[in-house]
């Protein structure tokens, strides 16, 4: 198991459902690390499972992970925890990844127990956002990709479902569980709190 005390940095896992405009806080957050002069690598979990279920041959686009066979899905992850977990070790990591991923079956964890010990981050960030928002957005993002344009109801049901998860991470793992807002027009605020972690203790 990866040990915060081995790291020369701290690992901080950003979780967000999709839709809640993830991609561009943590666009800003890389940038704000610059200009404060931090070193900072980001990892995007589902990149390194896609980048390994191409190689296997298993899916031809990153959105039909959610459709494979939950064994194989869990497989993937392992795979992925274990080669994030040996870049965690060199420094600063900020890992994109979601809280529970919606599949046929059901919500399945993005970050199971045996993933989150292996890990071990210093700190959990919920990133959220008003839920009539981000439905209105994922039903602009269902014509582009292959995702469902739920109703803000879902959408909500899908932020508590992270909290719960991350909450219940933090209990058994020990790491602090940050919530940031990313209200409309105001993306940068969330991208600060989130680099504050960086520079606080956890």
């Amino acid at each position: 198991m990866a040990k915060k005390a081995e790291r020369k940095g701290k690992l901080v896992i950003v979780t967000g459902v999709p839709g809640v405009g993830k991609t561009t806080v943590l666009t800003a957050v890389i940038a704000e690390c610059k200009n404060r002069g931090l070193r900072v690598s980001y990892v995007n979990y589902g990149d390194v499972m896609f980048k390994s279920a191409k190689a296997k041959g298993l899916v031809k686009e990153r959105d039909q992970m959610r459709r494979l066979p939950i064994t194989l899905q869990l497989e993937l992850q392992l795979a992925a925890a274990k080669k994030i977990r040996s870049m965690a070790e060199d420094g600063n990591v900020i890992l994109d990844t979601h809280m529970f991923i919606r599949t046929p079956g059901g919500y399945m964890p993005g970050i199971p127990s045996w993933v989150a010990k292996s890990l071990a981050p210093d700190s959990i960030v919920l990133l959220e956002a008003n839920t009539a928002e981000i439905s209105l957005r994922r039903q602009k993002d269902a014509a582009l990709r292959l995702r469902e344009a739920d109703s803000a109801t879902k959408v909500a049901e899908h932020q508590l479902m992270g909290r719960a998860g991350a909450a219940a991470l933090a209990v058994m793992i020990g790491c602090t569980v940050a919530i940031a807002e990313n209200r409309e027009g105001d993306h940068l605020a969330a991208a600060v709190a989130i680099v504050d972690l960086f520079s606080k203790g956890s």
